[in-house]
């Protein structure tokens, strides 16, 4: 329990339901300790900017730390002061990579006057250079690394003197070991993003806001020291294979179950759950001293609010939550934004096919915390009956179970609920005239959505498995597949379902079927004009099966003369 649920335990003696809440919650064990990652930084610096201000700050800071510089710009024919106690570079086409221990730097390298001596910068001719260094300053007019959440390690302070002073004040206390959670669990098995070189999920790579995130082989690779636990990654993933561990889901599910059996025991009513991060925290502080809080808020404080995903957000309303709030105080990507944003709409899409209207969860910005509520409950708030099951790592698992919970208790009993697009959820349309069964699809899906018949040639689908990736649609060398993003809560969801089937085709020869009649025919059409296929013999043996055609090949070459061999 974070400081903003001690405060505010403190300042709620009136709201009992509230207290019994929180005191539920600080008799929880704690979370499981996640794997840590390490960083070492003996203070090896790499002044980056401006002749001028990059060796002012140099001779600012040579005393506490191992510095270098690299001059990028010079006025004229500037000269460099004589300097022999600490390395002096110029270049231009800067490029930086890595994180606080372990930053490679490349740039082109000028001409620098000999060490102790006058001279100007020659920026005409340049070779290639690179080093690496612990800590970067960087005080170009433009960063070298343009991200919304740049690596721990590198400091960009540009031409503000004001922020230049903080940088170097922050950049002295990054010598040493330093340590943070590994924030991610990734199953690779399990991720969508691509089958043969053919993409299909993005959402992990599109999303991070600090490049920890990359393409590798059919998976992603994330790496450690980069990422930041936002968590944008587990709460877009289709398929669960990127998961959030600080905490787990299944921890932070207990959490919250437990927090509002306390509260709907003590006879509380209409609970606002209301997620928030360290800056949420110390505003709620702020808020609760000055203002006070609604009767009904519980706050629940996480590490980043863009971990929150569907799978959380329906937990928490059948759980018993009236309404869920995510409280945004600091700025946060457009991106994270947008995606939370998409997870609410899928929300509030299933919600309102089971016939509960209104809205339900909500990202409560700075523009609505001025004045009045901290937020708004819907009109007619979430009145389920409370779920007994606990969340589970696996986040389809999780969805399941919240679906299942919704379509007993819904308002109206419907077979299917129309979704958005991006959605996880879906069915697959084929187009069976274009069809061949080539089952290039089957070998492509990551989810085990499509499969084949080893008794019949038939393409079949089990549509609560399929998480809309779209590998398929674009492995398939015809085009005849198309997903439809849609909810169906029907049984045959689970179960196999036929798309296409057609005649098996028979080996000519020894009668034994192979492939299928529309995928020979489309064969033989494509191939006939062939030079290799100019003669019947070679199109009958397209027509046998691969015993046969080995056979048939080997009993033509003996049949063939020494006049017959090329000369």
């Amino acid at each position: 329990m974070g400081a903003a649920e001690h405060a505010f335990l403190s300042v709620s003696a009136a709201h009992a339901a509230v207290t019994a809440a929180l005191q539920a919650a600080m008799r929880l064990p704690a979370p499981m300790p996640v794997q840590a990652v390490d960083y070492a930084s003996a203070g090896r610096t790499l002044i980056v900017g401006p002749a001028d201000i990059a060796l002012d700050w140099a001779e600012r800071l040579k005393d506490r730390l191992e510095v270098s510089v690299l001059v990028t710009e010079a006025r004229g024919n500037e000269e460099l002061p004589p300097r022999d106690d600490y390395p002096v570079h110029a270049g231009c086409e800067v490029s930086v990579q890595g994180w606080l221990g372990s930053f490679d730097v490349r740039w082109q390298q000028a001409g620098t006057p000999v060490a102790g001596a006058l001279g100007a910068l020659d920026f005409r001719d340049t070779a290639p250079r690179s080093e690496r260094y612990d800590l970067v300053f960087d005080l170009s007019r433009e960063p070298l690394i343009r991200l919304p959440h740049p690596p721990q390690g590198y400091f960009s302070a540009g031409r503000d003197p004001v922020e230049q002073f903080a940088a170097a004040l922050e950049l002295t206390a990054y010598v040493g070991e330093f340590e943070k959670p590994r924030y991610f669990d990734y199953k690779p098995e399990q991720c969508a993003h691509a089958r043969n070189r053919i993409e299909g999920c993005n959402n992990c790579i599109d999303l991070c806001s600090t490049g920890a995130i990359s393409a590798k082989g059919d998976g992603v690779y994330v790496e450690p020291h980069l990422c930041m636990g936002c968590g944008a990654c587990a709460s877009s993933c289709p398929s669960g294979a990127m998961r959030y561990a600080y905490p787990s889901v299944p921890e932070l599910g207990l959490r919250l179950k437990t927090m509002l059996g306390a509260y709907r025991e003590a006879g509380g009513t209409e609970a606002l759950l209301v997620f928030h991060d360290r800056k949420g925290e110390d505003w709620l502080l702020r808020r609760a001293h000055r203002e006070g809080l609604p009767e009904n808020l519980i706050p629940v404080g996480v590490h980043d609010i863009a971990s929150i995903g569907p799978d959380l957000l329906l937990a928490a309303l059948c759980y018993g939550a009236a309404h869920v709030g995510l409280l945004q105080v600091a700025e946060m990507p457009e991106a994270y934004a947008a995606n939370l944003h998409r997870q609410m709409t899928l929300v509030h899409r299933l919600l309102e096919g089971f016939g509960f209207a209104g809205t339900h969860c909500s990202l409560v910005d700075r523009v609505e915390q001025q004045g009045g509520e901290l937020v708004t409950l819907a009109a007619a708030p979430m009145a389920l009956a409370p779920a007994s099951f606990n969340l589970f790592a696996e986040k389809r698992r999780t969805l399941d179970f919240c679906i299942e919970h919704l379509q007993k208790h819904a308002l109206q009993q419907v077979e299917e609920i129309a979704l958005p697009a991006g959605s996880p959820f879906g069915t697959l349309n084929i187009d069976s005239n274009r069809c061949t069964l080539c089952m290039a699809c089957v070998g492509a899906c990551p989810a085990k959505a499509l499969q084949d018949n080893a008794e019949s040639p038939q393409l079949r689908f089990i549509e609560h498995n399929c998480v809309q990736c779209g590998i398929c649609t674009d492995t398939c060398p015809e085009s005849a597949l198309a997903i439809q993003p849609r909810l169906l809560l029907t049984p045959e969801a689970k179960k196999p379902r036929v798309l296409n089937e057609a005649q098996p085709f028979h080996c000519v020869r020894c009668g034994t079927p192979f492939g299928t009649r529309a995928m020979v025919d489309s064969m033989l059409k494509r191939l006939s004009g062939h030079s290799l296929f100019a003669d019947e013999a070679a199109l009958r043996r397209l027509q046998m099966c691969g015993d046969c055609r080995v056979v048939d090949m080997m009993e033509n070459r003996k049949e063939m003369t020494v006049e017959d061999l090329p000369r």
